[in-house]
């Protein structure tokens, strides 16, 4: 590991989920191994074979000021709830600046999408064909910009180092919050918002990722309908909502006097090559991103007792990224308390990273690891130990936990957190 890289660590931690509007809500449905899975009301959704999704616990709309949110895409808004509890959860009373904490330009956001603006945009298409282009809101642009979230989160709190915002699928999430803690290694930046966003229960989205049989169609049961590592799984629930986590540089963290959740270890980064869409059934990119994550960290395999899984719940990825795991670990997998949260939360596409990351940061700051329900059958290729039904404590002493998430395009992305003494 380069010795000039900053350490970094999470002092901050925001959601708002299928499971609850905050972080603490979430964590507490994910260790009762809720589902947030549920049937689609209304005539838009009545003739789709795909009749169900995880909508977020508390809709944006009952939080936001209307001036604020009709401003703002739901992935938007889903963004700034996170973000704003993420940085009062970090012990920030306002923008940089105006909290001495922290200079503006010494502050960053790093919140992705996989998909953007995508319902202000159709909705605005409607819009057009009913009502004529005088109708259509001025607002559609910047709401509909992928860029939107992060520039929106760092409005609201004056970061002046950089805002950014990763685009790779269902990856985008992790790869922010990767992409942040490399703005603090480099010195660019003390404190970056990081995080994922996403917000696509649309008729459109969920017809298209129905025919491509990527979606569970489990519709009689919602509750039961994502089920990562079980026989009977047939593809993934599609959830909203966001994830935002506050990254500071070890020092600047020290300095003002701020708790700390766990440290950030770094990222393994690497890309398939081999289809827009299938997972490569070998788990050789996946294995590669994971080698990159110990070849540039100083982790170490024996220390990984949790794993945070990209689990959607598709027959082919499920079992490709456990075997890659078996590649890269061999027998210290063994040791490892695999979750698959999204048994709860559903898929949020490019919002997964994001509030799988609290997840796993929780899991290390708490000691215990979150359960996946549904696992009623558990696959013979599934060569890993599956936390199942009941959440389970971790160890104590340090420990490391690890996040995975994958993308269609072939994006993987590997980050790794360690618990801190002190």
């Amino acid at each position: 590991m380069n010795s000039t890289n900053r350490t970094v660590v999470v002092t901050g931690i925001g959601a708002t989920t299928p499971l609850g509007g905050d972080s603490a809500s979430t964590w507490e449905g994910l260790l009762a191994g809720r589902s947030g899975a549920k049937a689609l009301e209304g005539e838009r959704f009545a003739e789709l074979s795909v009749r169900i999704a995880a909508p977020a616990a508390v809709d944006p709309g009952e939080v936001l000021p209307r001036p604020v949110a009709r401003k703002l895409d739901r992935s938007a808004q889903f963004a700034l709830i996170a973000a704003k509890e993420a940085w009062a959860d970090a012990g920030y009373t306002g923008p940089a600046g105006q909290d001495p904490a922290v200079a503006p330009e010494r502050l960053g956001t790093v919140i992705a999408s996989g998909i953007g603006g995508v319902t202000t945009l159709l909705d605005q298409f409607d819009v057009l064909k009913e009502k004529g282009p005088r109708r259509v809101s001025p607002h559609t642009v910047p709401m509909l910009m992928p860029n939107g979230p992060s520039a929106n989160v760092g409005l609201e709190v004056n970061a002046q180092a950089g805002v950014h915002t990763p685009v790779s699928a269902c990856a985008s999430g992790a790869e922010a919050i990767g992409y942040a803690v490399e703005m603090i290694r480099t010195g660019r930046a003390d404190v970056v918002l990081a995080g994922g966003t996403e917000a696509a229960i649309h008729p459109l989205p969920v017809a298209a990722f129905a025919n491509m049989m990527a979606m569970s169609k489990n519709n009689d049961e919602p509750e039961k309908a994502s089920r990562p590592y079980d026989t009977a799984r047939d593809g993934f629930v599609l959830g909203e909502g966001a994830g935002v986590v506050v990254l500071e540089s070890a020092e600047h963290a020290e300095r003002r006097g701020a708790k700390v959740y766990c440290e950030v270890l770094g990222q393994g980064l690497s890309a398939d090559s081999h289809h827009i869409a299938q997972p490569e059934p070998t788990g050789r990119g996946i294995a590669a991103a994971m080698r990159n994550l110990l070849e540039t960290t100083d982790l170490k395999p024996e220390e990984v007792v949790h794993l945070n899984a990209h689990a959607t719940s598709t027959p082919l990825g499920d079992i490709a990224e456990v075997k890659a795991l078996r590649q890269v670990l061999g027998d210290d997998l063994d040791h490892v308390a695999v979750s698959a949260t999204k048994s709860m939360t559903g898929h949020l596409l490019g919002g997964a990273g994001g509030i799988e990351t609290v997840a796993t940061v929780l899991a290390l700051y708490h000691r215990v690891a979150p359960p996946t329900i549904n696992v009623d059958d558990l696959d013979a290729d599934i060569d890993a130990d599956i936390v199942r039904d009941e959440p389970r404590a971790l160890p104590e002493g340090t420990i490391a936990a690890i996040n995975n998430s994958f993308g269609f395009g072939g994006h993987n992305v590997v980050l790794a957190f360690r618990t801190v003494t002190g």
